[in-house]
């Protein structure tokens, strides 16, 4: 790791993303562990902060225990969101520069205030919301180790929230649905993300205290995903329902490079 020039492998990251392009994974080539990932996710996220964007909030990443024994780990991952990358409920998001887009259904939670250790849940959250997010790993067959998806911000591309909802009394089994042309795709629920959903905002406290960023009143938290993603493709819409909070949506527009 001496050796190795995070600012290089961010760079070759940031240019995968811009030009749809997809890269060999970097972690094994150069030794690349999970705390350096992470410091190659921040310097990732230096380079677009420095062109204008802004953190508007964090995401969980392999929040299910399908997605964490693939990977073979025992815990979840974290990664930014950032403002040029949320789309309006009921927007539209042109697919042309992505390279594997897949969706995925979520529950949000708005933070009130800087989460630390123990603290209630109620006191941290001040609302929650159906969500979709837009996952695009910038590497090449979709294929990646733990570090490598780290260092690529955990595959981040782009998000949707509904409406922000009052926190209800309970949100670890409510009912999730993926619709794609008005057909249900994908059907699960908010326990699929670490059985309970307000776990994963315990684990991000976590994950936020032993690597970055320092968590924000204000900010959006992605919870993870309530079922598997399904690919996108150009000119359809995309619907989440979760079960008493609503719904979320986008069109999608755009073709291939």
């Amino acid at each position: 790791m001496a050796d190795v020039d995070l600012d290089d492998l961010a760079a070759r990251l940031d240019q995968a993303a811009a030009t749809g392009t997809p890269i060999p994974q970097l972690a094994a080539a150069h030794g690349i562990d999970v705390d350096a990932a992470y410091q190659l996710q921040h310097a990732l996220i230096a380079r677009r902060t420095g062109r204008g964007e802004h953190v508007v909030g964090v995401k969980m990443g392999l929040t299910s225990q399908a997605k964490m024994a693939q990977v073979g780990v025992d815990s979840p991952i974290l990664g930014h969101l950032t403002d040029t990358t949320q789309v309006p409920d009921g927007g539209s998001i042109d697919i042309t520069g992505l390279i594997h887009p897949r969706v995925e259904p979520e529950i949000a939670f708005l933070l009130d205030r800087p989460p630390v250790p123990g603290m209630p849940f109620t006191d941290a959250v001040r609302a929650v919301a159906p969500a979709l997010e837009v996952i695009d790993s910038r590497y090449r067959d979709f294929t990646f180790s733990l570090p490598d998806v780290i260092a690529d911000n955990t595959s981040a591309a782009l998000f949707t929230i509904g409406q922000w909802q009052p926190v209800p009394d309970r949100i670890d089994n409510l009912g999730v649905l993926l619709d794609v042309d008005g057909h249900t795709v994908q059907t699960g629920s908010t326990a699929a993300i670490l059985g309970d959903p307000r776990r994963a905002l315990a684990a991000g406290i976590t994950l936020a205290g032993r690597h970055g960023p320092t968590l924000q009143a204000g900010w959006i938290f992605l919870a993870g995903a309530a079922t598997a993603a399904v690919p996108l493709t150009p000119g359809v819409h995309v619907r989440v329902t979760v079960q008493g909070l609503g719904t979320a949506a986008f069109t999608t527009t755009g073709g291939t490079r």
